[in-house]
């Protein structure tokens, strides 16, 4: 059953590794006692840990096995994208931000309650929770492909596997546990990748110069892409579609995704929380860079085998082939256990964004009945398992798909992202829109991004800036033609 390429050596430090970091993972998050404890910590936690954690959070496993593959596949303009993420992230720090330290927040989407009315919170919410569990449905198989190739068991089994230890560690770590151990997970991971650049430049017949001539000569080392003349907005990595599509991304990710927003909410104050979110986007952009380097010496290393050569199935399988089968015993399995646990805790944070969104989002508000702390710690736990379940159901659906899984995952993101981001910028910059325009605004924003996926108008990197723009089209003009005050 176990893979021949893998030493007892490997599956002790994976053992070893596993249950140290959850063990550490229970230990910071302590004992909850309330719902607040569980989503949000007793105590307010450092900036930087912050940082790190939304850095795992929102790469982890695509990162590590996609974008080698992404590199292997095409080139270096993913770039574009990742410095887009970092202008996005700056702006939600100088505009969204602040909104959401007026009160206490406990979710991004009390902002909108505040502003518009409890209808439109609700809406948001349930349109996060479908986004979240078919995007993070990805992430789930994303995680089971290295453990596929470390058992030699099907993605079924791999994927139920991943999401028990997940749902575990999310039910007691809560969400402190979480944090700190994202943030530890961060540097493993980052430092496994490190390992592995080196032993292929080590390895490698004339050093650096000779494992990258392949992929000079396929011209991969390509970083900038105008992209102008025909087909300009089919192209996901021009220069115009990566920065504005990747800002856009980033705004509605780290400013209106309860995934990334609960970690900022448990930063020490505004000043804390911007430096997590900006500092966050200058690592991503060295991270991606590393990840994408790995995937161009991957190509030499192989001399640029189609993944059907090398007896795989697709372009994310390739990392995950090479530190199996071509790094010494130990070291192969500290990377799997380090990448591994790094998305075992994004799956953790992600179950428990889910939960304290049905909690604090639906349940709370639209009961109107108030439950006492230890009845709702129970109830959020129960919610958590309800989400493992679907969230695995999610990854079996998207198991068979041909596309790379992080353009996927960022695709079923910009589905919704536009129509979320919309609402919230038209409660930000403008006055005048009420609830009453901007819910019919939220849906026109989706559907007409069901219009532009169905009849693949542009690429996956202009889907954002699309919804946003018919959002608060919609909103300003609906806000215009004026409407009898109502109750919210």
């Amino acid at each position: 059953m176990l893979n021949a390429s893998f030493t007892p050596l490997d599956y002790l430090v994976i053992v070893v590794y596993l249950t140290a970091i959850t063990a550490f993972g229970i230990l910071r998050g302590g004992r909850q006692t309330s719902a607040q404890d569980y989503f949000l910590g007793r105590e307010r936690i450092p900036w930087w840990i912050v940082c790190f954690s939304i850095v795992a959070a929102e790469t982890s496993a695509l990162t590590f096995i996609s974008i080698p593959g992404l590199a292997y596949l095409t080139n270096l303009t993913f770039l574009q994208v990742a410095s887009g993420y970092l202008i996005g992230r700056i702006i939600v720090s100088y505009l969204l931000l602040p909104a959401y330290y007026r009160g206490e927040l406990s979710t991004a989407y009390a902002f909108l309650e505040q502003r518009f009315g409890r209808k439109t919170r609700s809406f948001a919410a349930i349109v996060f929770l479908f986004t979240r569990i078919a995007a993070d449905g990805v992430r789930l198989f994303a995680t089971a492909i290295p453990l596929k190739f470390v058992l030699n068991v099907n993605y079924p089994t791999a994927i139920i596997i991943l999401a028990a230890i997940a749902l575990a560690y999310t039910y007691f770590g809560g969400v402190r546990g979480v944090i700190w151990v994202d943030a530890v997970q961060m540097l493993v991971y980052l430092g496994g990748a490190g390992i592995a650049l080196v032993f292929l430049l080590a390895r490698a017949d004339g050093g650096w110069t000779g494992i990258t001539s392949a992929a000079f000569e396929a011209g991969k080392f390509q970083v900038f892409d105008w992209g102008f003349g025909a087909g300009f907005f089919q192209k996901p990595y021009t220069l115009i579609a990566g920065l504005a599509g990747g800002a856009l991304l980033s705004m509605a990710s780290h400013g209106t995704d309860q995934l990334v927003v609960q970690r900022l909410l448990t930063a020490r104050s505004l000043a804390a929380s911007r430096k997590a979110l900006i500092g966050s986007g200058i690592i991503i952009i060295f991270q991606f860079a590393l990840f994408l380097l790995v995937g161009l010496l991957l190509f030499g290393h192989y001399s640029g085998a189609t993944p059907a050569e090398l007896g795989l199935q697709r372009h994310d399988e390739i990392f995950p082939k090479y530190i199996i089968e071509g790094l010494p015993p130990g070291i192969s399995g500290f990377i799997i256990a380090g990448l591994l646990a790094a998305a075992l805790s994004t799956l953790a944070g992600s179950m428990s964004s889910l939960s304290s969104s049905t909690l604090l989002d639906l349940y709370g508000p639209l009961s109107g009945r108030s439950i006492d702390n230890a009845r709702a710690l129970r109830f959020s736990r129960r919610i958590t398992i309800c989400w493992a379940a679907l969230l695995v159901g999610s990854a079996l659906f998207f198991m068979n798909t041909s596309q790379t899984v992080v353009e996927l995952a960022l695709s079923i993101a910009s589905f919704t992202y536009g129509g979320l981001l919309g609402t919230f910028l038209l409660g930000v910059l403008f006055q005048k829109p009420r609830q009453e325009d901007a819910l019919p605004a939220f849906v026109g924003g989706i559907l007409v991004m069901v219009s532009v996926i169905s009849l693949k108008l542009v690429a996956w990197t202009w889907f954002t800036l699309v919804g946003v723009v018919a959002t608060l089209l919609i909103g300003t003009l609906l806000s215009r033609l004026g409407h009898p005050p109502s109750a919210r």
